[in-house]
């Protein structure tokens, strides 16, 4: 990893590190928000840390898995970072989806965190 420019190494890291807590425990998501950081989740949009752990928290599966198929990072002219995922997930009995999200990442506090993210199924032709 270290041939790749520090922004690819940043934003795979932070990649890994979210869907780790996606897959495991959604409750601990509040240590990569800050209050000021918005979710649109399908179309919905929730804004601040505990209104977005608590969408994360309740959506109706009890076990998930997410598998990355892709992932592109570019540094933005104000040192942020913008992370571009596409890859599948699998909740409980569920068939296998796709799914496409974006994140910009900041550095706040000795920490890069999520301060805008988008998620969307990938769902075709239903």
């Amino acid at each position: 990893m270290g041939d790749k420019p520090i922004w690819e190494q940043i934003g795979s890291s932070f990649v890994q590190h979210y869907y780790h807590l996606f897959d495991t425990d959604r409750t601990q998501l509040g240590s990569i928000y800050i209050d000021a950081s918005c979710l649109t989740w399908e179309g919905q949009q929730f804004q601040g840390k505990a209104a977005i752990v608590e969408k994360l928290s309740s959506l109706p599966f009890t076990k998930i898995g997410h598998s990355i198929t892709a992932q592109d990072h570019q540094p933005t002219p104000d040192s942020c970072i913008l992370s571009m995922v596409v890859g599948q997930l699998k909740a409980d009995d569920d068939q296998v989806l796709g799914v496409h999200q974006t994140f910009l990442l900041k550095y706040f506090n000795t920490a890069w965190v999520g301060t805008n993210e988008v998620f969307r199924l990938a769902l075709h032709n239903l």
